[in-house]
């Protein structure tokens, strides 16, 4: 008899920092498809693999983390949990606080976060609170309400977030059988790079995989403060997911890219936008704009000829396209392309069928 899915933490519990007796709670998140992309593989003359963490159940990778984050919380006793965010953690971490039965508080930059994203607070039952600042100022007001009150922060500076995202390197050995020479993401706050590091290394180390791939991490231009090496002030790119000034992980993902020999590197908006529409039209994945950032940079380097031949490659896009519909309809003149008379000759005429 087959046997389902059972979320991150059933699946993967032996390597997660999580005593026995911590309680478990889950969406069944996890178990994302890797999905062989025929377009990318001919232009980098490898064969690239995109790993689809739109499909977790609130449509980001950052449900990874929350289960494990919000089932340590539950364990330890929290009432409260609290995170900063652009969109993608409040959705997860609320979803994951009402599945344990906690109180979520938000705190999102003020008009700066995607209609869909805000309406899944907001029917999870957050607290959200808009602060006039960006997301920096968001974690920090998020950390001290943590350090002085009953409250658990779990942004990704929680240890424990980065232990669950990790299992997105198992999943993606697990299923290739070996580890990719080249994984690609894009970075925002940068704990994925770092997690996704950290997973490739543990299963090196226990000798399921053989090697450890190299590391190519992504900014926006316009929120690219480890390209630039100093803290960007006023971030500002429409990739919302990681329009982020200065990365709580920072450290780590340097630590991932040096330790790799990988490279962290920044993308234009244009670039962004045009990776979204064409991994869209050409393999049926629609992201959002910020998770275009990785396939923008491997199209990118692809073009510079830095992509070595006869790779596997892996591609992490991290948000469903449905988080932030404006973005890219905005850059579209019309969305219908002709309004016809209700007959089938009408229609074929205008699709150019004969």
């Amino acid at each position: 008899m087959a046997q389902p899915w059972r979320g991150v933490i059933a699946e993967y519990r032996d390597w997660l920092p999580l005593g026995e007796e911590t309680p478990t709670v889950t969406l069944g998140e996890g178990g994302t498809p890797l999905i062989h992309s025929a377009w990318l593989s001919e232009i980098v003359r490898g064969e690239v693999f995109v790993k689809v963490e739109g499909d977790n159940p609130t449509g980001s990778f950052k449900d990874r983390g929350m289960t494990v984050a919000i089932s340590a919380a539950k364990g330890e006793g929290a009432e409260a949990v609290v995170c900063a965010s652009t969109g993608n953690t409040s959705a997860s971490m609320t979803a994951y606080a009402a599945r344990a039965g906690l109180t979520p508080i938000v705190l999102v930059p003020h008009g700066k976060i995607s209609a869909g994203k805000m309406a899944q607070a907001v029917m999870h039952g957050g607290e959200i609170i808009q602060v006039r600042g960006g997301f920096d100022e968001c974690l920090n007001i998020s950390r001290g309400l943590a350090k002085d009150y009953p409250v658990a922060l779990v942004n990704s500076v929680n240890p424990m977030r980065l232990e669950g995202q990790k299992t997105g390197a198992f999943e993606i050995v697990d299923v290739l059988g070996r580890a990719p020479d080249l994984h690609v993401l894009p970075v925002g706050n940068a704990g994925n790079i770092s997690a996704y590091w950290m997973g490739y290394r543990q299963y090196a180390d226990a000798g399921i995989a053989s090697t450890r791939p190299a590391m190519w991490g992504f900014q926006a231009a316009g929120a690219a403060p480890i390209v630039r090496g100093e803290i960007v002030r006023e971030p500002e790119t429409l990739a919302t997911a990681i329009r982020i000034g200065n990365p709580a992980s920072w450290q780590l993902a340097e630590n991932a890219r040096d330790e790799s020999g990988g490279r962290i590197d920044a993308v234009t908006d244009d670039q962004i936008l045009d990776a979204q529409r064409r991994l869209g039209a050409e393999e049926g994945i629609f992201v959002e704009p910020g998770s275009a950032a990785g396939i923008a940079g491997l199209l990118a380097a692809a073009e510079a000829g830095e992509v070595p031949s006869g790779q596997v490659i892996a591609v992490t896009v991290t948000g469903h396209g449905l988080k932030d519909i404006d973005t890219p309809l905005s850059r579209i003149d019309s969305i219908v392309d002709e309004v016809i008379e209700p007959t089938v000759e009408a229609a074929a005429e205008v699709a150019g069928l004969r």
